[in-house]
């Protein structure tokens, strides 16, 4: 007798890992691509100056969508230069563009290296990223950290 609901199941299983493992590889080509178009702003803004990501927007909307504004290119060069400035490399992290760009505000190397850290080691959605910032979790973590040391002492 054929177990219908097993084979059912079996095969929207697969699916479903199919489907997260083409979301994981689509986000990661995303995060790659977008850290080499940083970069290529990045050098771009040297040689011709800032005003540049200004007319590269005006032409990519045009030619290729219009998701690639002025801001959106903006943030690809904030974040091939944050990579740069924390001395990390975004490609051996699990992280989506959506978590980069919630760090992209963050001036503290130490904080973002810390949200990197957490975000991976306890799989947090880019919403509960959103929230650890917002409850300053860093700065807490941080007090206690002290705090315990000046008591050992």
């Amino acid at each position: 007798m054929v177990n219908y609901y097993d084979k059912i199941k079996e095969k929207l299983l697969k699916n479903e890992i199919y489907a997260k493992v083409k979301d994981y590889s689509k986000e990661r080509n995303k995060v790659l691509t977008y850290f080499e178009v940083g970069k290529l702003l990045s050098e771009a803004g040297k040689e011709y100056g800032n005003d540049i990501i200004g007319k590269y927007a005006e032409k990519l909307v045009n030619e290729v969508g219009k998701k690639y504004n002025e801001r959106y290119l903006r943030y690809m060069r904030q974040f091939y230069e944050m990579t740069l400035e924390i001395k990390w490399n975004p490609m051996g992290s699990i992280l989506s563009w959506s978590h980069y760009k919630v760090l992209l505000p963050l001036k503290n190397v130490d904080e973002i290296k810390y949200y990197i850290d957490v975000c991976e080691k306890r799989n947090l959605t880019k919403r509960e990223l959103k929230s650890l910032i917002k409850s300053k979790e860093y700065d807490l973590v941080k007090k206690q950290k002290i705090n315990s040391l000046q008591m050992k002492n």
